[in-house]
This record gives structure tokens, C-alpha cells and sequence, in this order.
């Protein structure tokens, strides 16, 4: 009796070339969704990032581009608001915000919400003198602890402003109504509680200028001051990201294991630069591993290896 030879191995075969061969095409994480390097008047650079997948994974929650009615604008968001940024110092890690209730000399307004961070955010209140102004008059109000009444001139000055009738008061108002809070601080939910300190606004000035008693130049905004933190803004990244943008490109992330991406004007993305390369090349995928800070890479020769040496013992 015939003795039938043992069938091939066909589907399994089959199904471990299909699922190596995935692993074996040299390709990249998609790029994120229109990362760019400006948003609007304003040049962005690391770790700021213009959408989702941009930038650094720890400030990406915080700031994004958006709209301000007439164009475009880079936005800080928190949990009490959404702030306008006006300028970044990257020299400094310093930017300024313009919040929409802020007081100035020529606008004057009630401010209905509190100004406010996110502890767990890579921000801190830099060097603003917050003006508190509309407050309920107080005998102990000039003499607390959150007014400095070596800066009562800035009071005075803030309040020859015509657009203090906004704020429900006559022209030149009682400087007893007014507060210079300096150093600023933030309470434990991280806002500036104008509704406990009985103040119906608040004005913020980052340089007073030529002339400290002339409101009408001073540089109004709240500047804060960023820092790094984190696996994935240590000395290895921001060296890679400093090559990608010195070759056009910029910098972004690819979730979920948020690995380092330089995102191509071409319309693609590389772990490396942006020279050099074009759509049709190979690139080598790498992935962040935050415990030893180096990258690990899997090229496509180690899986060709494993696929020769699984086809030689089915054989």
C-alpha cells in the first residue's frame, strides 16, 4: 500500500510570510496632521507644536494653532481658558499672553472668569506685575499681604485711563480700589481668585517702558516662563530636533509611544532629518525607549533572517 507523502504546510506557511512581511516594509509612522513651523505672525519651534502629533508630547495638550476670527493664532489652553499668545522668546522660555479679560489702558473690562494654570502644565508665572483693580474699598485692602504699596504710582497711573468707566467707576477713582499684587501668586487650584480678593479686574504689565507713569505705553500681556521635563525632552531629543529643523523640517511625535518624528515640507516623515531624503527612500523606523535614552532599532535585514530561518525548518 502506497504510502501518501505528508502535505506542505501551506497555510501556515502563508500566514507567516504575510504577517513578517509587514514587519520587513522600512516605513514610518504617519505624519501628524499639518504640523507647521508658524501660526500666524508667530515662528514655532520646539516644544511648541501647532496641532496634535507636533512638537513635544508634554506641551501638545497646552498649546495649538488656531483661529482669532481674522487669522491664524497660537493658543494656551487651561482649565480656565483659552489665551492668546503674543510672543515666544525661546532665548528667555518665555511667552506672553494677551487674555481676552485683561485690562489695559484703552480697554478696560470686568473680568467674569479667573485667570488660571494647570499645575501638572511645564508653565509658571514669570516677571508680571498684575494691577488688580475695582476691588471693594477696604481699609486693610492697600496694607494686605498681596499688595505692594511701594507700586501704588502704578495705581495711580493705571487709573488716569478714561476707560476706567468701564469698569463702573467715575474718572480717577480712589486709588483704594486698586492693588498692585506683586510677587503674583496662583492659589492651590492655580488661578488668580479676583472673586476671594473682592476685585472685579485685573491688569497685567510685563515692561513698563521709557516712562513707569505713562499707561499708555506700557507693554501689557502675562509672561510665563516654560521649562523641559520628562524622558522625551532630555539632551537626546532636542539634539535630534535641532538637526530637523536646521534641515527644513519639524519637529512632532508619533503616538502612542510618542517617538521622536521630523515631519517633511515633502509631505512625509523621518526619525532622522529632512536632507537628503526624499518619499521613494528607505527609512529606518526608530522607537524611544525612555529607560535606557537611547533609540532601539529593528532593520529590515534582522526580520529577513527570521522569515529564511522559519521557511528552512518547514521545509
Amino acid at each position: 500500500m502506497a504510502v501518501m507523502a505528508p502535505l506542505p504546510r501551506l497555510p501556515t506557511l502563508l500566514l507567516l510570510l504575510t504577517l513578517l512581511s509587514l514587519h520587513m516594509s522600512p516605513s514610518t509612522p504617519s505624519p501628524p496632521t499639518a504640523c507647521r513651523d508658524t501660526c500666524g505672525s508667530t515662528q514655532v519651534k520646539y516644544p511648541f507644536g501647532t496641532g496634535p502629533g507636533c512638537g513635544s508630547p508634554l506641551f501638545s495638550p497646552y498649546v495649538a494653532c488656531g483661529s482669532n476670527g481674522t487669522g491664524d493664532q497660537l493658543f494656551l489652553k487651561t482649565h480656565t481658558g483659552s489665551y492668546p499668545i503674543t510672543s515666544i522668546s525661546y532665548a528667555t522660555s518665555t511667552l506672553t499672553l494677551a487674555p481676552p479679560s485683561m485690562s489695559t489702558c484703552t480697554a478696560m473690562r470686568p473680568s467674569p472668569n479667573n485667570f488660571g494654570l494647570d499645575w501638572a502644565s511645564p508653565f509658571q508665572i514669570g516677571s508680571s506685575t498684575f494691577i488688580l483693580v475695582s476691588c471693594h474699598p477696604s481699609p486693610s485692602l492697600p496694607s494686605s499681604p498681596l499688595c505692594d504699596p511701594s507700586f501704588d504710582y502704578l495705581c495711580a497711573s493705571l487709573y488716569t485711563c478714561p476707560a476706567v468707566v468701564a469698569l463702573g467707576m467715575p474718572l480717577f477713582p480712589p486709588t483704594n480700589t486698586c492693588c498692585v499684587y506683586s510677587p503674583a501668586n496662583l492659589d492651590g487650584k492655580g488661578e488668580l481668585d479676583l472673586r476671594a480678593m473682592k476685585c472685579g479686574g485685573y491688569a497685567s504689565v510685563v515692561s513698563l517702558g521709557d516712562n513707569p507713569t505713562d499707561p499708555t505705553h506700557w507693554v501689557y500681556g502675562v509672561a510665563l516662563k516654560y521649562s523641559f521635563g520628562g524622558a522625551l525632552d532630555n539632551n537626546y531629543v532636542t539634539t535630534k530636533c535641532s538637526g530637523c529643523e536646521s534641515s527644513g523640517g519639524v519637529c512632532g511625535f508619533a503616538p502612542p509611544g510618542n517617538g521622536f518624528l521630523c515631519v517633511c515640507k515633502e509631505g512625509y516623515n523621518t526619525s532622522l532629518d529632512c536632507s537628503g531624503r526624499n518619499q521613494n527612500q528607505e527609512v529606518q523606523d526608530y522607537v524611544w525607549d525612555s529607560a535606557s535614552a537611547h533609540p532601539v532599532l529593528t532593520p529590515w535585514y534582522v526580520w529577513s533572517s527570521i522569515l529564511a530561518g522559519i521557511i528552512l525548518s518547514l521545509v
